[in-house]
Parts: structure tokens; C-alpha cells; sequence
């Protein structure tokens, strides 16, 4: 598996998954507005396609929540990570492919020596996920309003990622 930039040519896949019923269920609120973010790179962002022999599965967002322009985490402290994930087909859930998109998103930002962690917020109605991030060693933060979207924050370590993987 490999992660690689997303580019306006993924516009009609990432279109396409963001129709489907399992990442409504776990984004419902968000408009990512394609059609502009593929065309823009800030510093601040790295938008990728998970890709399985070539053939792409899912999408992930790794932000610097500190710089990024929409101040969706607030104020918090410098050299954080966060991340946003999901697979495209329903077929390809459960099949460990999450866990592989999210140990190669954990070692991009972890790959610089100053990151101390990363932050996600999967819906507090997605028990599957937060299981899932559990697995992974984050930690519970607190429960937390994003908009519409009532969210659990979890964190990951620096120490708990190399202690873990």
C-alpha cells in the first residue's frame, strides 16, 4: 500500500465515496469542497489517496491544526497532527486496510522529531471507530462539539506511538 498526493484528477473518486452510505454515516456535515482543495496546497496540509496494487481504496487528510486556515480545532498548541480517514467502498472495510492507511499516515507525522502528536474525531456515535483508534494506542481526550458533529477527541502520543508500533 502507498499513500500518494491527491490531485484534481481524483475529483470524480473522491466525489463518488463521498456519496457512499458508510462515509455519510461517518462525516455527515462536511462539504470538502473538492473542486477548490485539490487545486491548493497549503504547507499546512497533505491530502492522499491510499492505493492497494495501484487501485485506490481511501483518502486521507494529515493538517497541522495550529496553521491551518479554517481554525477547526481552535487554539492549540504548535507541532500537533491531525487526521481525517476513510475507505472508499463499503467492500473493502474490514479488511485491515484502515489499520495499514493509518500506520503509514501515523509515520508521515510522526517523521518529524518535533510533532509530539496526533489528534482525530471520529462522531461519538461511532463506536467502531473509536475502537479502532483504541487499537492503535490514542487515548480518549474529551467529548466535543465540531459544528453539528458531536465528536470524541482522541490523541496519540509520540511515546505511545513508539512504545505501540
Amino acid at each position: 500500500m502507498i499513500l500518494r498526493s491527491a490531485t484534481p484528477a481524483d475529483l470524480g473518486l473522491l466525489r463518488h465515496w463521498d456519496r457512499q452510505p458508510h462515509v455519510i454515516a461517518a462525516d455527515p456535515n462536511d462539504d470538502w469542497g473538492w473542486e477548490q482543495e485539490l487545486s491548493r496546497q497549503p504547507d499546512w496540509r497533505e491530502q492522499l489517496i491510499a492505493e492497494l496494487d495501484g487501485r485506490p481504496i481511501g483518502f486521507v487528510q494529515i493538517i497541522d491544526p495550529a496553521r491551518e486556515d479554517s481554525h477547526y480545532w481552535g487554539s492549540v498548541p504548535d507541532n500537533l497532527r491531525a487526521i481525517d480517514i476513510w475507505i472508499g467502498e463499503a467492500g473493502d472495510l474490514g479488511r485491515g486496510y484502515g489499520t495499514r492507511m493509518m500506520t503509514l499516515a501515523l509515520q508521515k507525522c510522526f517523521a518529524p522529531p518535533e510533532v509530539t502528536a496526533v489528534l482525530i474525531d471520529p462522531l461519538a456515535s461511532n463506536v467502531r471507530a473509536h475502537r479502532f483508534y483504541e487499537r492503535l494506542g490514542f487515548r480518549f481526550v474529551e467529548r466535543r462539539q465540531f459544528g453539528d458533529d458531536d465528536c470524541f477527541v482522541y490523541r496519540l502520543h509520540r511515546s505511545d506511538w513508539y512504545r505501540g508500533g
